[in-house]
């Protein structure tokens, strides 16, 4: 799997298109096919996933058992509009209408690692999210979640 570290900042341009910033390639395997899947986030972001790291992540969404109503409602918001993107000739990723639209995006973007994933903000709301979490609020969370152990609730 590969993993990502990392804050920043690109421009969409009036297709939709932008370059994967430098600091993130250096990250990706150069053996690989620079192939990302797309797709919604939690919040009102994209996440782009590098395929390697959509396959398994894909593979366990598929085991689920799909007479569950949760379920089946999980994969529909998950695997929404979720699609395979690669660069084009000058290097760039296109984010479908639908999914620009989802995350609201504007010509200013922040692309921020998650784990195994980038995620990609509008820049504004990206800036919003940060302007409206607390250090205290951000300690308690961390207190309460990496506290946690296996198999807790």
């Amino acid at each position: 799997m590969t993993g990502f570290l990392g804050e920043f900042e690109a421009t969409l341009d009036a297709k939709g298109r932008f370059l994967l910033p430098a600091g993130f390639k250096k990250q990706l395997p150069e053996e690989e096919p620079q192939r990302f899947v797309i797709n919604r986030g939690f919040e009102k972001c994209l996440a782009l996933y590098p395929v390697k790291n959509w396959e398994p992540l894909f593979a366990d969404i598929s085991k689920l058992n799909d007479f569950d109503p949760k379920v089946r409602e999980f994969r529909r918001y998950f695997l929404n509009g979720a699609t395979f993107v690669e660069p084009d000739t000058a290097g760039r990723l296109l984010v479908p209408p639908n999914l620009k639209s989802h995350a609201d995006l504007q010509k200013d973007i922040v692309l921020v690692a998650a784990v195994n994933k980038i995620e990609i903000w509008d820049s504004n709301k990206y800036k919003q999210f940060f302007d409206s979490f607390s250090p205290d609020v951000f300690s308690n969370l961390a207190n309460e979640v990496m506290n946690k152990q296996p198999g807790d609730k």
